[in-house]
């Protein structure tokens, strides 16, 4: 892309930084070969933002003369290095962002941009993030799955989506999935396992319930569930009123803002109205303090009052989180210092929180919210195992020895009931 043109000093600290994320750099194995795992099958659902999204454009303008107007050709949208760079960004947001209608509640992608999600019942686009396989996410993962038998684009399959969209717009995206796993039951005679990582899960749980019993009970071996935020997480209350660059350098907390607000996933993962007390506060400005009863006035005082509607739309697609209906292992991290109150001063929403309350979590997602799946012990016929993970970072817990030591032993059938609490 043209702003690419910008140098090769911030392309170099971009790298740097991605490096920092990686697992490994090792060149992934053609997928050739025979399984001989006695594990069963598994199929991972990414969480936001975990697989690679590609575009191609045709606009009709641009915003900076040195963003490209066409191409001929799909590109990576995300990630790509060179969205860090300060034209860049610009560029990149542009061309990420959906447009939301609030007559017909649908999205559509920005004017003259074709997104797709490549790799689909493939994992190298979860693997690395990035094509030159500096931002490792699952690697860690499928690399030690791969040692002890499993073959990539076999027996271990990845179905990534388009993040930027809730479920209630993703019709295909789940009939492509439940074509899937049937296909690989067929493939190897035997239920398979759904793996998810935060949204991912929320993803999949709201896949099985659009299931029937008996589906399920053919299909589906077990359900491993990592970080799920099941109520939701307070971060995203932050997340749309000031923005939030989770580190990424160079990347202003306010400008990736606009990102984050152009998606329907963000209004939907904000906490669910029966997970906190009523009077909790998310949001303490001099002026107000936000609780659950006061999202309307929330989104209109950020100026984001399409975040009200898009909220309105998802905010009944797992109500009451009822069970899934298959064995479930639900394993998250406690024990670290999670934000559940962002405090503002009289900048707000146009700059960073001044202040913190903090809650236990992973420091992402809190542990009310990803511990909710204790509620569907004894709920359901097939059994509920919760394992929290001390001190587990939210991001390290796809790639963490001890937690896929576990997971090993859930695919391979020796996991012990004692592991569970």
């Amino acid at each position: 892309m043209k702003y690419a043109r910008c140098g090769r000093l911030t392309l170099l600290i971009v790298g740097l930084f991605l490096a920092l994320q990686s697992t490994g750099l090792d060149v992934l194995p053609s997928s050739n070969k025979v399984p001989n795992s006695h594990g069963s099958p598994l199929l991972i659902v990414p969480g936001s933002a975990g697989n690679q999204l590609d575009a191609k454009i045709d606009k009709p303008s641009r915003v900076h003369w040195m963003c490209y107007k066409k191409t001929d050709y799909f590109f990576t949208l995300w990630i790509d290095v060179n969205m860090f760079m300060p034209l860049g960004l610009d560029c990149w947001i542009d061309n990420v962002r959906i447009v939301y209608n609030r007559t017909t509640r649908k999205t559509s992608n920005s004017p003259g941009v074709t997104v797709r999600v490549p790799g689909f019942g493939k994992t190298h686009t979860v693997e690395f993030l990035d094509n030159i396989k500096l931002s490792g996410y699952f690697h860690n993962m499928f690399k030690h799955l791969v040692n002890i038998g499993y073959v990539r684009n076999e027996n271990i399959r990845a179905a990534p989506y388009d993040f930027r969209i809730a479920p209630n717009e993703q019709e295909e995206y789940f009939a492509r999935l439940k074509k899937l796993v049937e296909d690989m039951y067929h493939q190897y005679q035997q239920p398979i396992y759904l793996l998810g990582h935060s949204l991912g899960s929320k993803f999949l749980l709201y896949f099985l319930y659009q299931q029937t019993q008996s589906w399920k009970d053919h299909y589906i071996k077990g359900f491993i569930s990592l970080g799920a935020p099941w109520g939701g997480a307070s971060k995203l209350f932050r997340v749309l009123a000031s923005g939030d660059n989770f580190g990424i350098p160079l990347v202003p907390n306010i400008k990736i803002r606009e990102q984050q607000r152009m998606t329907t996933t963000n209004p939907w993962m904000l906490p669910d109205e029966d997970v906190w007390p009523a009077d909790h506060t998310f949001i303490s400005t001099p002026s107000f303090n936000y609780t659950h009863q006061d999202y309307q006035r929330f989104f209109k005082d950020i100026d984001f009052e399409d975040g009200w509607f898009m909220w309105k739309d998802t905010r009944n697609l797992t109500a009451g989180l009822p069970p899934p209906g298959v064995e479930i292992y639900c394993f998250y991290g406690v024990g670290l210092q999670t934000p559940v109150t962002f405090i503002y001063d009289d900048q707000f929403p146009n700059a960073d929180p001044i202040d913190y309350v903090y809650g236990d979590g992973d420091d992402t997602a809190d542990s009310r919210s990803m511990g909710l799946c204790k509620h569907w012990i004894g709920k359901q016929l097939q059994p509920v195992h919760v394992k929290e993970f001390m001190n587990m970072p939210h991001s390290e817990i796809v790639s963490n020895i001890k937690v896929i030591n576990v997971i090993q032993s859930i695919l391979e059938g020796s996991y012990r009931e004692e592991d569970s609490t």
